[in-house]
């Protein structure tokens, strides 16, 4: 059995050994303000950063644009030790539902989820090698709700496919997804309750309900 990988030391590791003087360019997916937060504010230290904003997994479109929105203000608004860039994408609800095809019941974190990854992670490897960028990586796994050995596994495919250096990440540890919080409530940032997803959507309405259903039960 392979030892498990610490993917916080592995960035660290490679933060550490960045050579001194113009900051390497890195696009960041990412995948809304909250999440961006606390990434941005330690990932600016280090590098020049342009934020890719690439998730056609979310729904409806008007979903997507306040997420936008509210990314583009948090930056507007977030003191960072560099300037921070966007790569504009147009939404793209149709990709998401070709690789969702067929995993309509698959459970929140299972085979479509991964596909989902995929989707975003490997668009935005080519965008990284298309924008000549150092490395790329995504925002995803400050949440602890996301798969980061997945994420991980998935982000160093596309950028060995692409010929770009992933850089590797578990966002949320040392406090990171803390700090997101933190920081989203200082900012007033819209935090959403679900992935973005219609799936996602439905199994929060449906674990909303049974919450209701079980605060309103009748008890012998």
């Amino acid at each position: 059995m392979e030892p498990k990988r610490n993917y916080d030391r592995e960035m660290r590791a490679i933060l550490g050994g960045l050579p001194p003087g113009e900051k390497p360019r890195l696009l960041l997916h990412a995948c809304c303000g909250p999440c961006s937060s606390a990434v941005l504010e330690m990932l600016a230290r280090y590098f020049q950063i342009t934020l890719f904003y690439y998730n056609p997994n979310i729904a409806p479109e008007a979903e997507y644009q306040k997420r936008l929105g509210e990314l583009e203000r948090l930056v507007a608004e977030m003191p960072l030790e560099s300037p921070v860039e966007f790569l504009s994408c147009e939404y793209d609800g149709e990709a998401f539902a070709a690789i969702a095809r067929g995993l309509e019941d698959a459970p929140e974190g299972g085979p479509r989820c991964a596909k989902c990854f995929r989707l975003r992670l490997e668009r935005t490897a080519r965008a990284a090698a298309e924008g000549k960028f150092d490395f790329f990586t995504t925002t995803l796994t400050v949440s602890p709700l996301k798969n980061a050995p997945l994420l991980n596994a998935i982000g160093q495919a596309v950028g060995a496919e692409y010929g770009v250096r992933f850089l590797p990440s578990d966002f949320k540890k040392r406090d990171g997804y803390k700090r997101s919080i933190q920081l989203s409530r200082e900012y007033g940032l819209y935090r959403q309750d679900y992935c973005g997803c219609v799936y996602s959507a439905a199994e929060r309405r449906h674990k909303a309900e049974k919450k209701e259903e079980n605060a309103h039960g009748c008890t012998p």
